[in-house]
């Protein structure tokens, strides 16, 4: 079943809605196109059924049927084209403003006299392509698919509602790779050891095997196991199409010192502003900056598919030649010559090849990626009805094991006869080993077997360049923006789009790589060789075109309708000029804008502008995105912009507007006309900014608004008053707050927060700079009681006492916060929490915060004790702070907890650690600034954690008295300035 089915099947839905809206419009349509404009609906509404239809058949489509399909999608793209230049170009009705009505009608009927004649002729035209379409399928025998039988397959349908109802909030967690224990310790050996008695020559670890075998899995083991043994770390990935600039780049940006917090709250620009000077560096001058940064630190290097030797000698070249700190590269490739060529040296580089699983490892993996992906309503009866060949004809290729996971875990209910089936089509015996073909086949079946809507959410994957971390909720946002998702079930558009995403994760097509404090998934990877399947089809069906990157594809000759510009090269920029960009609805560019012209676009048409990242934006593509009229996604993150222009409310279908880590300080007194805006991003974290208020804030206008995130008031901030009417805000985070404690913003922002929280406001963010705001919440009336998380950032004085009424909280963050006795008391019986911060930043050390440090040691009696019986659902306690006092854990208490965090300079201790039944990981980090004490405790434990590996055994033991055993402890001794 081919991928197109899932393309098509979301271009009708969309489209269909627009049609319903065309034919609401008695007063702009010319006599006789109504007639059109139904028999084309009509015509549609058949094919979609149709589409619908292919989603769930039984047999492969022939040529016949694929090339009908593309013939509907084409239709369907120049229909909804036609729809847009309508809108575009014939305003409302002047009827509904009665003054000097006659004079009004009269003189817009005289100006839409050639518009509505132009479109009345193209929607004959596409009246009668319709036709030929339905002809064309009677004519060349294109029949009606049969259908799957009940509980042979999944569709669209069947799981959205459940899926959501089961996502469960996790951490993730350090996994092993499968068959690498003894491998792991002595390439961790390897990596870790410096003789600091003597220099030593950098050396470099090259990691060779097949696709998908799990070069970059325990290549990135390696890398987070030992990073914190370096001075300086960095990963990138290189690939076939290497762009030796961007790979420099992104190694200096991450191997430059970082900022101090101190400076960074003296700095008056944005961390985007600092990022220019380095985008703008030519080769010669990178190069130095680079091996300038290295020259005399110990640093370690992850370089990702590298496809020549000619890469790794470019790559090289470009590293200091005299750097003896005891300095280490990781390479992995898929070539035997080219490992061999990047670790060259006898007795200082290393070459590790990667072998195939045995049966037994082949089984282990299996049924670990079977666990993830399995949901509560699977019995261990369903899913054991899986023959072993399933693992076995897999050859031990781990790619391949955990793809077959997600397929059998996505249908429980397959019989044993039917599993043998698969494994027949997918591993003929006249293949006796896997081949790079037999991989393809498999993640074919795997895409196939999605329903229709899934199969277009991973064909959007292809957007996003190669080995990079995507963002959850930048996913999510874009496909609703695009049309792809739709209000189901009782489910809003972003909800249905969380299904989907849970979706994909369950069937292995994704991975989650990062997870948010909150316990959702934060951010995600789809593997290289999956990726690279889902950007040949997304080509192959026009669904997204590629330009640059990691990929060698073809410059599409079709219109392009979604275009991905991942490489800014100048043989890039100058592919664009040759392609037909007039219908492109989706632009998204990575790097800089330079070579990329945006009145080559059809401004009329395009929905989603994402140039986050993106440098060389100029006022003047500024102006050109205003004139861009049915834009519903814009993020301009981490650009150099530093205005917004005036015109912005010209943009009345935009939804999502991202100025995150930008220089703008606040929005124009236009944007509060944008009626359909739902999200709002704004400010800067480090250093602490946000983004001021726009004046005409109301209900009225800015209805619609869900998300209000990243805002600063101060005493002369205006539109206060009107944030009490946005009763749809489900968060609103002010990530900077001066205002006097007597002053009218201060008695209005609080009626405001307390309005909003009994109208059904779930997360609240307050970063409160010494104006005792904070404080008093603690008086309100009613709790807000529809929060699921709260970060409450000041001069706390005590909890409020509403707090612990909140049912639904999932995440609560404190900083700056006075911890006092009573303070674990208050919260264990909160009976959804997942997570708890207690934070201070460096940058708030002041007296007053040392003041606080002391009262909170005084009064706490030196010691805290976790409550026994609370915190049932706790998986996530995290410090950070300067100083740490001494925690005690008795007997059942926090027993979900999974992780514990600390960051400290003092460390006083844990106690009773022992008796956390479900703790998996610890990770402490030690400031530069820490103590003799805290020193010794660091050395004290490395000492032992050498004992117990000399020694095989399981405990891990403590100066301070903590012994350690039954699960897995990570800590990482990272000194941080």
């Amino acid at each position: 079943m081919e991928l197109v089915v899932g393309a098509s099947n979301a271009t009708m839905r969309s489209l269909l809605g627009k049609l319903g809206g065309l034919l609401a419009q008695e007063y702009a349509l010319v006599r006789g196109v109504r007639r059109d404009v139904q028999y084309i609906n009509d015509e549609l509404t058949s094919m979609q059924a149709f589409l619908r239809d292919l989603s769930t058949a039984l047999e492969d489509h022939d040529n016949r049927m694929k090339d009908w399909m593309k013939q509907i999608r084409d239709m369907g793209y120049d229909i909804e084209d036609c729809i847009d230049d309508f809108a575009h170009r014939i305003p409302r009705d002047p009827s509904s403003d009665v003054k000097c009505l006659f004079i009004r009608t009269r003189f817009y009927e005289l100006r839409m006299w050639w518009p509505r004649r132009d479109i009345a002729s193209k929607i004959a035209d596409l009246k009668v392509r319709a036709q030929q379409i339905g002809e064309r399928r009677r004519r060349y025998g294109v029949h009606n698919p049969r259908n799957r039988k009940n509980g042979s397959g999944v569709t669209a349908g069947t799981y959205e509602v459940a899926e959501h109802q089961l996502t469960e909030r996790q951490l993730i967690g350090m996994k092993k790779p499968v068959g690498m224990t003894d491998d792991m310790k002595k390439l961790e050996d390897w990596l870790a050891k410096s003789d600091k008695s003597s220099y030593e020559e950098r050396a470099v670890l090259s990691i060779v095997g097949f696709g998908g075998v799990g070069k970059t899995t325990i290549a990135m083991a390696l890398y987070q196991n030992v990073r914190d043994k370096f001075d300086y770390r960095a990963s990138v990935t290189v690939s076939q199409n290497y762009d030796e600039d961007a790979v420099l780049l992104m190694i200096l940006k991450q191997v430059k010192p970082q900022e101090s917090d101190q400076e960074k709250q003296h700095s008056t620009g944005s961390s985007a502003v600092k990022q220019i000077k380095t985008e703008a560096i030519n080769h010669g001058k990178l190069v130095k900056e680079l091996q300038d940064h290295l020259a005399k630190k110990r640093y370690l290097l992850l370089i990702d598919d590298i496809w020549s030797a000619q890469t790794w000698e470019s790559i090289r070249n470009c590293l200091p030649h005299d750097n003896k700190e005891g300095s280490r590269v990781i390479v992995t490739t898929r070539f035997q010559a080219v490992g061999a060529t990047c670790s060259q040296i006898d007795g200082i580089d290393l070459l590790h090849p990667v072998d195939f699983l045995d049966d037994e490892q082949s089984k282990i993996l299996f049924n670990r990626s079977l666990s993830e992906s399995r949901s509560s309503k699977d019995s261990k009866k369903e899913l054991d009805q899986v023959p072993p060949e399933i693992w076995k004809n897999c050859m031990g290729l781990p790619l391949a094991i955990v793809s077959m996971a997600g397929l059998v875990a996505s249908n429980p209910d397959k019989s044993i006869k039917k599993w043998k089936e698969v494994c027949n089509s997918l591993f003929p015996e006249s293949v006796p080993s896997l081949t790079l073909d037999g991989v393809t086949r498999i993640l074919e079946y795997c895409y196939n077997d999605l329903p229709a809507d899934l199969r277009t959410c991973s064909l959007y994957l292809s957007i996003f360049p190669k080995g990079s971390k995507i963002s959850r909720k930048r996913l999510i946002r874009r496909l609703v923006a695009e049309g792809f998702v739709s209000e189901k079930h009782g489910l809003s558009d972003e909800e249905v789009a969380e299904t989907y995403f849970n979706q994909l994760i369950k069937r292995k097509i994704i991975r989650p790589v990062e997870h948010s404090s909150n316990g959702k998934v934060k951010s995600f990877q789809v593997h290289d060789m999956v990726l690279e399947y889902i950007v040949s089809k997304s080509s192959e069906e026009n669904f997204i075109t590629v330009v640059g990157g990691h990929w060698l594809i073809p410059m599409s000759t079709n219109k392009v309708r979604r275009l991905s510009v991942q490489s800014s090269g100048s043989e890039h920029g100058s592919s664009t000029k040759h392609m037909n960009l007039s219908q492109v609805r989706s632009l998204t560019m990575f790097r800089r804008l330079d070579q990329l012209h945006f009145h080559s676009f059809n401004n009329g048409i395009l929905q989603v502008l994402d140039l986050e990242g993106c440098k060389g934006l100029k006022e003047k593509h500024l102006k050109d995105m205003c004139r861009m009229l049915v834009l519903k996604y814009l993020s301009l993150r981490g650009t150099d912009i530093s205005k917004v222009p005036s015109k912005i409310e010209k943009l009345e279908y935009l939804e999502t507007l991202d100025l995150r880590e930008t220089d703008v300080g606040e929005l124009p007194k236009s944007a509060g006309q944008l009626k359909r805006i739902i999200n709002i991003f704004g400010g800067n974290k480090n250093p602490r900014r946000g983004l001021k208020l726009p004046q005409e804030i109301n209900k009225e206008t800015m209805k619609a608004l869900r998300i209000l995130s990243g805002i600063e008031i101060d005493e002369q901030s205006t539109g206060v008053e009107g944030l009490h009417q946005l009763t749809g805000i489900r968060k609103l985070a002010i990530y900077k707050l001066i205002i006097s404690k007597d002053s009218k913003i201060f008695k209005e922002l609080r009626s405001a927060i307390e309005y909003l929280g009994s109208c059904g406001l779930q997360t609240l963010a307050l970063n409160d700079e010494g104006s005792d705001f904070i404080n008093s919440l603690d008086t309100m009336s009613a709790p807000p009681r529809y929060l699921s998380a709260l970060e409450l950032s000041g001069n706390l004085n005590s909890l409020p006492k509403w707090i612990n009424k909140l049912s639904n909280l999932h995440k609560l963050t404190l900083s700056v916060t006075v911890l006092q006795m009573d303070t674990f008391e208050l919260l264990s019986d909160l009976p959804l929490l997942f997570s708890l911060t207690f934070s201070l930043s460096a940058a708030k050390q002041d007296e007053a915060i040392e003041d606080i440090l002391e009262k909170n040691k005084s009064e706490s009696g030196g010691e805290i004790f976790v409550p026994s019986g609370g915190f049932k659902s706790l998986k996530l306690l995290r410090f950070f702070a300067p100083l740490v006092p001494k925690l005690s854990f008795p007997e059942d208490a926090m027993q979900a907890l999974e992780r514990i965090e600390m960051r400290f300079e003092a460390f006083e201790g844990l106690f009773g650690i022992d008796t956390l039944e479900s703790l998996q990981e610890v990770h402490l980090r030690v400031n530069s600034a820490a103590d003799e004490i805290t020193n010794f405790i660091v050395e004290d434990f490395e000492g032992h954690q050498e004992a117990k590996d000399n020694r095989g055994s399981c405990y891990q033991q403590l100066k301070c008295g903590i012994l350690l055993e039954r699960f897995l402890i990570i800590l990482h001794f990272h000194y941080v300035c």
